[in-house]
């Protein structure tokens, strides 16, 4: 019944911009912490950001200044803006969903199926 649907991802050059997005639903999405992780080729999954239900953010170090968590409860939905875009960054991206801010980084209850962001040279 609980479903994170990602949109936004795709191939831009190193130093374009994109907007990830991911739409809840069949939670109460004002109670949830958010989160994003990427996986990339030969690496570890990582936590990227997370905004807290009072809409706290805390980022990677590698993003900080570059990336922006935000949410939007009226639509069940937060986003990732990615600015300042590296090949470093290519890597698959997913959406997850916790109950607390404790667990949001450490074992999500929810996750989304994941979506592809590609940073050419």
């Amino acid at each position: 019944q609980v479903q994170l649907v990602e949109s936004g991802g795709g191939l831009v050059q190193a130093g374009g911009s994109l907007r990830l997005s991911c739409a809840a639903s069949g939670i109460i999405f004002s109670a949830y912490a958010m989160g994003w992780y990427r996986q990339a080729p030969g690496k570890q999954r990582e936590l990227v950001a997370t905004i807290t239900s009072g809409g706290r953010e805390d980022y990677e170090n590698s993003v900080k200044g570059r990336f922006t968590i935000s949410r939007d409860n009226a639509k069940n939905t937060v986003y990732l803006q990615m600015n300042s875009l590296k090949p470093e960054d290519t890597a698959v991206y997913y959406c997850a969903a916790a109950i607390s801010l404790v667990r949001i980084t450490t074992s999500p209850n929810y996750w989304g199926q994941g979506t592809q962001v590609t940073v050419s040279s």
